[in-house]
């Protein structure tokens, strides 16, 4: 049977085994890119485009001026440079000339470009021996003929071992014409009237064969639009049928505690905390149950709001729990909750794993009993033995920290209890309900005053001798530092310093009349704890670490940090280890130090120029994704095959905003104008039938 004769939505079911130039072993590659049917196959769209409808010939090319070439290697290699650095290059040639094309430090390149193989290069002429391309782009033409390549828009698609892309362009052009007009348009039309965002059909000819670089963008930008309003419909119905199930306490905001502590305070709310606060009170007063997150940059005031919705649940006559990742923490916001509830009246039970026998009974006893109570602890407070008599908030610090499990133990302590999430990974709000679609989500974006700057420097190799000089008078002046490695110990694989190489080296040289101590993650928990106490104590003056210390205590006589090959770490963990600093009163400084390529510096500028850790993160998330950002957090992210959450930011808002007026007119999107969205979400998500027939 022909695709003619099939009706559209079989057409696009037919098995990518079944389409004409596939193939068994074809099929496999496409398996292993996830495209399983002829729907698959429309829905790979290329990574990226490379426009050779602006192909200069090399003879013409000017030093200094960006330019796009294609020509055939007629010689490579890959040469050493006196430095150690390995350079891969290679001569291309087209009719008019020829000009030497450089990589460096690529030298796997020499693997994968042949002798006769046809490049498109687009980079930057520079003088070097003679002209010399620098190339930012390349694609491998293969034997493609020139002419067939020239003054056409290339699609470059995600390949796979044993598939090209000149192959997978291939197949998709092969049944393009066939396959999309079985495409339905699911948006309804005042939808898409309003987006400005051309039809599916129309969208998916552009992604595959456009005739410029901007309609291509333009289909795109139709399919990433579609991928994110999917993603806030699913996202939202999700949360509205778990708050139809998740009936909770209904506090009642008797502004007894919360008045007391805000005239205590000896400073002003931001207006961020401010608005956090009144979100989360107007969370815990309403008959469903609390499930919010509240993000913040380092310093940014989140443990003072965590305290406001723990004295609104204790003056209604309710415990309090908030669960820390490490005892050190846990202590840390012991005391500084002791120190605040005490104009109040109130004492706060600590719960850790190193209690003994009978301060874990007496707290086991405050917890058993009916009256309100605020307990901060750590995994301790999930165990099996830590039972709560009428626990009504539970509070859980640096929430990505923890399994999935134990942040759910942790709310099955109580008869429904409200739950707050809070995290120090800054991102943009419009970001956050992208990815948090399930939480509801309050964001601290100011800095609370008398928070000490940071000034942030990079140094060259050259200078290590003076930034530790500078090291050195901070701790004759009775100040504490930090000095920070990548690695643990150093590899014969990769030329960096490491930790336990640079601990010793200092510790029996420049810094030999100091206190100096070591911190990595091979540690043991009680050896770690005990580095981590004497450096908080003070007796510790220099504390060579890795990056364990990114999340951690309070040191307010920490005044340097020095990060040694910044290159190595995202900004947005610089951002958190350069947190560790500056949290009193002194003038803070970290030093980025080491010798950086044009591009790491390109990109440390980010730290350098600004502490606002939300433009960090939206910085981060561009250049190096939000794997990098989030880690194992992602497990738990909704995965974007088209669409770029940082990237489309505007088009997100614009879904978000239209997923909640879609689902508050017609919440199961029943409605006939409605349906084909639907029959989308059903097809694309398998949950969504599930979600969109619960009433």
């Amino acid at each position: 049977m022909s695709f003619k004769e099939k009706a559209p939505a079989r057409v696009l079911d037919t098995p990518i085994t079944f389409l004409k130039g596939v193939g068994e072993r074809r099929a496999e590659a496409f398996r292993r890119l996830g495209v399983l049917n002829a729907r698959d196959l429309l829905f790979h769209i290329p990574h990226r485009y490379e426009d050779a409808s602006t192909v200069r010939r090399i003879n013409s090319l000017q030093i200094g001026e960006d330019a796009t070439v294609i020509g055939t290697v007629i010689s490579k290699g890959v040469l050493p440079t006196r430095k150690g650095l390995r350079v891969f290059q290679a001569v291309v040639q087209d009719a008019s000339g020829l000009i030497e094309a450089s990589w460096p430090g690529q030298p796997f390149l020499d693997r994968s470009i042949n002798k006769g193989d046809m490049l498109l290069l687009s980079g930057t002429v520079r003088f070097f021996h003679g002209r010399q391309l620098m190339p930012r782009e390349f694609v491998n033409l293969g034997a493609e003929d020139t002419g067939t390549a020239e003054g056409r828009v290339l699609a470059v698609y995600p390949a796979t071992e044993g598939l090209s892309f000149k192959q997978i362009r291939g197949v998709i052009d092969k049944h393009l014409d066939a396959l999309v007009p079985a495409l339905e348009e699911y948006l309804p039309a005042e939808l898409l009237r309003e987006t400005g965002l051309p039809g599916i059909q129309d969208a998916m000819r552009r992604v595959h064969r456009p005739t410029s670089v901007a309609e291509a963008l333009s289909g795109r930008a139709r399919l990433a639009y579609d991928e994110l309003l999917c993603v806030h419909l699913l996202q939202r119905r999700a949360n509205a049928i778990a708050r139809q199930a998740r009936r909770g306490i209904t506090f009642v905001n008797k502004r007894d505690l919360t008045t007391r502590l805000k005239a205590s305070l000896p400073w002003e709310l931001t207006g961020a905390q401010v608005r956090a606060t009144r979100e989360i009170v107007a969370d815990m007063t309403s008959p469903q149950r609390m499930h919010r997150l509240l993000q913040g940059d380092v310093g940014s005031g989140k443990t003072i709001v965590a305290l406001f919705a723990s004295c609104l649940a204790l003056e209604n006559g309710y415990q309090a729990a908030v669960m820390a990742p490490t005892e050190l923490l846990a202590e840390q916001h012991f005391r500084t909750f002791s120190t605040l509830m005490s104009p109040l009246g109130i004492e706060p039970v600590l719960v850790v794993g190193a209690m003994n026998a009978k301060a874990r009974r007496a707290a086991a006893a405050r917890l058993a009993e009916a009256g309100p109570v605020l307990v901060i602890g750590t995994h301790a407070l999930v165990q099996e033995g830590t039972q709560f008599a009428r626990l009504g908030l539970a509070v859980i610090d640096e929430q990505h920290r923890f399994g999935v499990e134990q942040r759910a133990t942790l709310g099955t302590k109580g008869d429904a209890p409200d739950i707050l999430l809070m995290s120090a990974t800054p991102i943009p709000r419009s970001l956050a309900l992208t990815l948090y679609g399930d939480l509801d989500v309050s964001v601290l974006d100011e800095r609370p005053p008398g928070r000490q700057p940071v000034t942030t420097a990079l140094r060259p190799e050259s200078g290590r001798e003076r930034v530790f000089e500078f090291v050195e008078q901070q701790l004759a002046a009775g100040r504490q530092a930090y000095v920070v490695y990548p690695l643990i110990d150093e590899s014969d694989k990769i030329a960096l310093k490491a930790a336990t190489t640079a601990f010793a080296t200092l510790a029996a040289g420049q810094f030999a009349h100091r206190r100096v101590a070591l911190l990595h993650g091979r540690l043991s928990s009680d050896e770690k704890d005990a580095v981590m106490r004497a450096f908080r104590d003070g007796a510790v003056d220099l504390l060579v670490s890795t990056t364990v210390i990114e999340v951690g205590i309070d040191v307010a006589n920490a005044t340097v940090m020095v990060i040694e090959h910044p290159e190595r770490f995202g900004l947005s963990q610089l951002h958190q280890l350069r947190g560790r600093v500056g949290r009193g009163a002194e003038e803070s400084f970290c030093v980025l130090l080491g010798d950086v390529s044009p591009d790491a510096h390109e990109r440390l500028r980010h730290m350098i120029e600004t502490e606002d850790g939300f433009e960090i993160a939206r910085a981060d998330l561009r250049i190096r994704g939000m794997g990098d950002l989030f880690g194992e957090r992602q497990s738990g992210l909704p995965t974007f095959k088209i669409a770029d959450p940082v990237r489309d930011e505007e088009l997100s808002e614009m879904a978000r905003v239209a997923a909640e007026r879609l689902l508050s007119a017609d919440p199961l999107l029943g409605a006939p104008a409605h349906r084909a969205l639907q029959r989308t979400l059903t097809t694309r998500y398998g949950r969504a039938l599930e979600l969109f027939r619960v009433g």
